[in-house]
């Protein structure tokens, strides 16, 4: 098993520096890297766990605190679980954040984020992978959008309100998107009801972007998160294998060094 280091650093963006955890294999090698996009809740141990992970599979792995001009992860103070009733005080603290992180501002740090990267020694050359989470999925996909030279695969997991009738909904990236794109959905999920899914996987087919859409039967949005009561072990699972095969399609052996 390979060893991982963990790092807390600190990405420059136009709004000040973003706080972050980089995780990465240990012995130093230049790796594919990978940007996470965070669900709300942000960077924390659980987040950083599954950073490690993706690292032990030979990764350099970037989770930024998407909220950094509220101050440092986390802007809200978090229990150890989040069960439903904390969930929804939460939300409703971390209401101010969500609303200051616009897609503008949010592909701007994508492009910090982006830029970081490629200036770092553990990463190797060449374009990185994006993963988003709940919200992250949408962020995933805007910056893959806005980036294209920069991002070869994106994958989301129970991603929320991803095709809308709003302006900047998230599915209309997709005529930008060049790289190839997996969406693993909650089946249980109301902020992302069959007819949204059926637009965006419209917009992905229309615009000749390779990509796969699976719903994760009886999954609850959330279904990553172990530190949450939404988490489920099974849909997990799946999610960990999907990401990997994504990952190892995108950058097959021999390039990461």
């Amino acid at each position: 098993m390979t060893d991982v280091r963990g790092t807390e650093v600190r990405v420059p963006t136009e709004d000040g520096a973003a706080d972050a955890y980089l995780a990465r294999p240990a012995d130093g090698a230049p790796r594919p890297a990978v940007l996470v996009f965070t669900d709300a809740f942000g960077l924390r141990p659980a987040v950083r766990d599954a950073a490690d992970r993706v690292a032990r599979a030979g990764y350099t792995v970037l989770v930024p605190n998407l909220f950094h001009r509220r101050g440092p992860a986390p802007v809200v103070e978090l229990p150890a679980f989040i069960d439903a009733e904390a969930r929804g005080e939460l939300f409703a603290r971390l209401r101010p954040a969500l609303r200051e992180l616009t897609p503008r501002r949010a592909t701007a740090d994508a492009g910090a984020y982006l830029r970081w990267l490629a200036e770092r020694p553990e990463a190797a050359d060449g374009p990185v992978a994006l993963t988003g989470y709940c919200m992250g999925a949408g962020l995933a996909l805007r910056a893959a959008g806005a980036f294209p030279d920069r991002v070869a695969a994106v994958a989301g997991f129970h991603g929320g309100r991803l095709a809308t009738d709003d302006p900047d909904s998230p599915h209309l990236a997709a005529p930008r998107i060049t790289a190839e794109v997996y969406l693993g959905h909650a089946d249980e999920d109301p902020s992302l009801p069959p007819e949204q899914i059926e637009r965006l996987e419209g917009a992905l087919t229309d615009a000749g972007v390779r990509h796969r859409c699976e719903v994760y039967p009886g999954a609850a949005h959330g279904f990553t998160q172990p530190d949450t009561a939404s988490y489920d072990e099974k849909a997990d699972e799946r999610h960990q294998a999907a990401l990997l095969d994504l990952l190892e399609r995108t950058f097959p052996p021999g390039a990461s060094t």
